[in-house]
C-alpha cells in the first residue's frame, strides 16, 4: 500500500506539468486562430466601421469639401432630408424597383431551376450559359444594354421596325426607363438565383415525392406541398441578399440613365453620389447614408421576422 502511494506521489509533478503543457498549447492554438483572423478583421475596421464611424461624425456637421472646417449643426441635415420630398420622391422609387427586381429574379430563377434540375450535359451547359452573367461586370453589361434599348439605332428597336412597331425610346421614357434597370439587374442575377435554388432542389429528399405520389399527388400538388415549403431556407436566402443588393443599385443608373429622366430612376445610392460629388453637401450626404442605412436594417429585420413562421427546416 505504501509502495502504491509513493508512486502516486511521484506522478503528480508529472501530471500537473502535463496539464500545463495542455494549457500552454490551446493558447497557442487560439492565439494562432485569432491571428489568421486578424487580416479580415483589419479589412473591416478600415472599410467598413471606421467609413461608417466617420460618415456617422460627418452627418452632424455641414462640410461640404471644399473646405477643410467641419461646423457642427446637430439634426439639421437629417431635417432637411426628412422634410424634402426628393427624399420620398427617391425611396418610392428605389423601393419600386427593389421590388419588382427581386420578384422577378426570385420568380424566373425558380422556374429555371425547376426546368434545369436534370443531371445530363446539356442541361449542365444551358445552367453555365444562364449562369455566365453573374461573372460579368456591372459596368460592361450596362453599356451593352445601352446600346441594345438606344432610342435611334438600338438593335431593340431595329427589330420592332421589322415587324411594323414603332421605335420606342426605352431610357429618355419616364415610363420606360425604371423597367429598362430592372431587366439589365434580372437578366444579371437571375443565373446565380437558379443555381442556388438548383442546390435546395437536391437537398429535398426523394421519398417524399414518392410517398406523395402513391397517394395519388400530381406534379402541381407536390410543389406547392413539398419542394416550395423545403425551400424556404433557400428563399429567404435568396430574398434576403437580394433585396439588400437591389436597394444599393447604382452602376446601371450611372451609366444608362443618370437618373433621368425627370429623376424617374433616382435610386437613393445614385443620390447620394450626386449630393456628395456632384454639389459637395458631404455632411448632407453622410446623414442620408445613414439614414439610409437604418432603413436597409429595419427593412431586413421586419423580413427576418415575418418569415420566422414560413420557413421550414427539415428535421
Amino acid at each position: 500500500m505504501k509502495a502504491i502511494d509513493d508512486r502516486q506521489i511521484r506522478l503528480q509533478p508529472h501530471s500537473a506539468d502535463l496539464l500545463r503543457k495542455r494549457a500552454r498549447f490551446r493558447r497557442m492554438e487560439g492565439f494562432k486562430d485569432f491571428a489568421f483572423a486578424v487580416p479580415a478583421l483589419l479589412c473591416l475596421l478600415i472599410f467598413v466601421y471606421y467609413p461608417l464611424l466617420n460618415s456617422l461624425y460627418l452627418s452632424f456637421t455641414n462640410w461640404n469639401m471644399t473646405r477643410p472646417t467641419k461646423k457642427f449643426v446637430g439634426f439639421d441635415n437629417y431635417a432637411y432630408l426628412l422634410t424634402s420630398d426628393t427624399f420620398y420622391k427617391v425611396l418610392k422609387i428605389t423601393l419600386t424597383y427593389t421590388v419588382l427586381d427581386v420578384a422577378l429574379t426570385l420568380s424566373i430563377g425558380l422556374l429555371l431551376a425547376l426546368l434545369f434540375n436534370h443531371t445530363s450535359k446539356l442541361f449542365g451547359f444551358m445552367r453555365s450559359i444562364i449562369f455566365m452573367p453573374h461573372y460579368i461586370s456591372m459596368v460592361i453589361v450596362s453599356m451593352v444594354f445601352l446600346w441594345i434599348f438606344n432610342g435611334q439605332y438600338g438593335v431593340l428597336n431595329k427589330m420592332l421596325e421589322k415587324f411594323g412597331f414603332e421605335p420606342v425610346l426605352w431610357l429618355t421614357n419616364p415610363n420606360t426607363a425604371l423597367w429598362v434597370l430592372i431587366v439589365v439587374s434580372v437578366w444579371k442575377g437571375v443565373g446565380f438565383t437558379m443555381i442556388i435554388f438548383i442546390a435546395g432542389l437536391r437537398g429535398v429528399p426523394l421519398e417524399y415525392y414518392e410517398s406523395s405520389a402513391i397517394d395519388g399527388a400530381t406534379r402541381w400538388h407536390q410543389f406547392w406541398s413539398i419542394t416550395f415549403p423545403l425551400l424556404s431556407p433557400t428563399t429567404l436566402f435568396l430574398f434576403i441578399t437580394n433585396f439588400i443588393s437591389s436597394m444599393q443599385v447604382f452602376q446601371s443608373v450611372d451609366i444608362m440613365t443618370n437618373g433621368g429622366p425627370l429623376e424617374a430612376t433616382k435610386a437613393m445610392v445614385y443620390w447620394i453620389y450626386e449630393m456628395a460629388f456632384g454639389e459637395f453637401r458631404t455632411g448632407r450626404a453622410s446623414a442620408l447614408v445613414i439614414m439610409f442605412f437604418i432603413i436597409i436594417v429595419l427593412l431586413t429585420v421586419v423580413q427576418m421576422i415575418v418569415s420566422r413562421k414560413k420557413v421550414h427546416y427539415e428535421g
